[in-house]
């Protein structure tokens, strides 16, 4: 796999009069060129055509072409069914908001401190990229001031300033939902069984779910007043880094990664020891729905993901198919005080974002969910001149079925290749012959044996339904 500073190679096939030139691997480190005997005027026309490039995809970001895009967009539109079957409507905020809707994160957060990408604009104002989009849905939900409880999922792009790695990119999508109004154990329970269901959906069967909660401020300061003597007490043990979080927020002590931090903070009280008795009931009810769901969990104490605005239910899924700590497909928790810090009534709120990359990195490990073999379902091949494929490829996209053509009034064998490559299981071939009796060749392009049947052009479209289904 290529690292994010290596040279991202090209493959190039340019095809000339029926005279082919296959341009092999580039790179601007090496150059290698694999001619057939073909024209070489033609070589060298395609070889300019891969030069290197002016310019790249930023550092950290990176271009996702047809097929795996297309495959991204089934997870999305897969995501927003089960969403919509759940009572959940669609919500889309801006890419950038005021830079104060997402000081709201914690100022103790790398997202804040280190990750954001903010800017002055030429009103003077500062904005910034949407780092996550909790912050911007329930912005949006104290602007508008909706009906509750208020259930919405949401998908799209953000954007962090962190360093690359497998499943990680400086600009990046999740898809998540957000239900505030209410703080009935149920409905925390009927978000995590969302996500649980959508990964079964997916195919995933390698998912934990870690469950924990971080109390409310009934019974947090006790336990931070424990947390912060414990780890005062451990001073020295501590990452310089984990030394500073500790002045600003000791709860984000435990969301450290480094090595070095782990030992004292395995060591550290837990949570769920200081739970008053109503955050007490509210994570037991949360447990009891999921026990009747037949939803498996593992209480993780520490469990305190990355953002301070949670409180109370906290969850994280893991993938068992991914190796090392980059391991998490997705999560989420309890915001009750987010909507007030935003400017609005106290409002309770719940929800979770799942990174696509990542998802799709483990259904990559499990082999399930895969890029689709073809975008095309009919592949048409028009020796007539070209006109007739586009008039039969406009009519059949009009009843739903995907199609595609060749160009350059090429001939009936190049046109063949092209659609061989294409993946469309079928193709249709019209020449004079058809043309003048109103008729049309369907060949099969899969399996060993290419049947060829001829139909009547008035039933091209059902004969091609039946074939398709």
């Amino acid at each position: 796999m290529l690292g994010p500073e290596q040279d991202a190679p090209s493959f190039v096939h340019a095809d000339w009069g029926g005279s082919a030139c296959d341009i092999g691997l580039y790179s601007s480190r090496k150059r290698h060129v694999r001619e057939s005997p073909a024209d070489r005027s033609g070589c060298q026309l395609a070889f300019q055509a891969v030069a290197k490039p002016t310019f790249k995809t930023p550092k950290g970001t990176r271009d996702i072409l047809p097929g795996e895009a297309d495959r991204q967009r089934a997870l999305v539109n897969t995501f927003g069914e089960a969403a919509r079957r759940a009572g959940y409507g669609h919500v889309m905020t801006p890419m950038f908001e005021d830079l104060g809707v997402f000081k709201r994160l914690g100022e103790a957060t790398d997202v804040v401190t280190k990750e954001m990408y903010d800017f002055e604009a030429k009103d003077g104002k500062r904005y910034a990229l949407r780092p996550e989009l909790t912050a911007s849905v329930v912005r949006a939900f104290v602007q508008h001031r909706p009906l509750i409880p208020w259930k919405v999922w949401y998908e799209g792009p953000q954007f962090r300033y962190e360093r690359p790695q497998a499943g990680r990119y400086r600009q990046f999508s999740q898809v998540g939902v957000e239900a505030l109004g209410t703080d009935d154990p149920a409905i925390d329970a009927e978000i995590i069984a969302l996500a649980w269901d959508f990964y079964a959906t997916l195919g995933l069967r390698q998912v934990t779910l870690m469950l924990n909660s971080l109390g409310d401020a009934t019974c947090r300061p006790a336990y931070l007043d424990a947390l912060t003597a414990y780890f005062n007490d451990n001073l020295s043990l501590l990452s310089e880094q984990s030394q500073y979080t500790l002045q600003v927020n000791p709860l984000r002590v435990l969301d450290s990664k480094r090595p070095e931090d782990q030992a004292v903070i395995d060591a550290a009280p837990i949570m769920v020891d200081f739970l008053s008795p109503e955050t007490g009931e509210h994570f037991a009810g949360v447990r009891r729905v999921l026990d009747r769901l037949e939803i498996p969990y593992d209480i993780s104490p520490r469990l305190v993901r990355g953002l301070d605005y949670y409180t109370r239910t906290t969850f994280e899924f893991t993938s068992t198919a991914l190796q090392g700590s980059q391991n998490a497909i997705g999560g989420g928790g309890r915001y009750d005080g987010l909507a007030a810090d935003l400017g609005g009534p106290a409002t309770p709120g719940i929800g979770f974002a799942l990174g696509v990359d990542r998802i799709l990195i483990a259904c990559d490990e499990e082999g399930v969910f895969g890029a689709p073999s073809s975008l095309v379902d009919v592949f048409i091949i028009d020796v007539t001149g070209g006109d007739e494929a586009a008039v039969i490829g406009s009519q059949l996209q009009t009843a739903g079925i995907a199609t595609d053509r060749a160009y350059d009034a090429r001939s009936m064998r190049a046109q063949f290749k092209v659609a061989d490559k294409s993946g469309a299981p079928i193709a249709i071939v019209i020449g004079e012959d058809e043309l003048a009796a109103g008729t049309i060749q369907i060949r099969t392009l899969q399996g060993e044996e290419r049947e060829q049947t001829s139909v009547a052009r008035t039933t091209l479209i059902e004969e091609l339904k039946k074939r398709l289904t």
